[in-house]
């Protein structure tokens, strides 16, 4: 049983209201998984006579079999850093991927990139900005990261709120599905290092970018363009919801509840 709330589709009412402000109609995902967040993305643009783009390389049985049933939504079965270069008119940009630094960051500089080549401002929604993610590594295939970018890993051990160091049992971990960086903290290390290293290099170049961090579920982060002629408007609708206390102590009470099954069931297990 999956008692983890962990999909970013949790954090919809957010990025959906967020997309109508912008007037966005095309929209590229990056991360399908089961294919939860693309249906809603998918109903939305189709609403808006737009187009849903969704990247990922290896996607869930449960998204393939959605997809047949709507063949206006255009997959593409690459890594992100592959895909991001060929499109083009992308209004938003809906991120879920592989949560690394050396991913975040190039994927934000890719989008960025292909922004400002077609006229567009930037809008980017990126889940994972919070723990476990944000200040460590997590690689679902560490041979595609570089090895001077890429830290020590491990597929086995788990983190846990109230520790820097990994559990050799127990813990939030991948059993394999993911690896882990063996250290927490430090440069180029976790989602929202990449995305502060980003927001800090553009803003030096003069670029007038804003964040917003939304604690709940691992945590959204909102980069948009600061000129664009919605940017007012989302920062008023987003601003409650930025580096709420409120919501950053409930994500903390689910995180301690979920991390107590998870010490349940290895219990259980021995």
């Amino acid at each position: 049983m999956n008692l983890l709330i962990h999909s970013m589709s949790e954090l919809s009412d957010i990025i959906l209201s967020s997309l109508a402000i912008a007037e966005a109609r095309h929209v590229a995902e990056i991360g399908a998984e089961f294919g939860g967040m693309s249906q809603l993305l998918a109903d939305f643009t189709a609403a808006q006579n737009g187009s849903l783009t969704s990247i990922d390389p290896s996607v869930k049985p449960e998204f393939t079999a959605w997809l047949a049933r709507h063949p206006g939504v255009r997959h593409i079965a690459q890594p992100s850093l592959d895909a991001i270069s060929g499109l083009s008119g992308i209004d938003a940009w809906v991120v879920d991927g592989d949560h690394n630094y050396y991913t975040v960051y190039h994927e934000l500089a890719g989008i960025d990139a292909v922004c400002e080549r077609d006229g567009k401002p930037l809008m980017a929604f990126l889940h994972d900005v919070n723990w476990p993610c944000a200040r460590r590594d997590f690689y679902y295939a560490p041979e595609r990261i570089p090895a001077d970018w890429r830290h020590p890993y491990d597929f086995e051990s788990g983190v846990t709120l109230d520790s820097d160091q990994l559990l050799q049992r127990g813990g939030f971990r991948g059993n394999g599905q993911f690896a882990v960086a063996t250290h927490k903290g430090g440069p180029r290390n976790g989602v929202l290092t990449a995305v502060e290293d980003f927001l800090q290099e553009r803003r030096d170049a003069g670029r007038d970018l804003a964040f917003a961090f939304i604690p709940p579920v691992f945590g959204l982060g909102v980069v948009f363009d600061a000129s664009a002629p919605w940017s007012a408007l989302l920062a008023q609708a987003l601003m409650p919801h930025h580096q709420s206390q409120l919501l950053q102590t409930l994500e903390e009470n689910r995180l301690r509840n979920y991390l107590k099954v998870i010490e349940f069931q290895d219990n259980l297990a021995a």
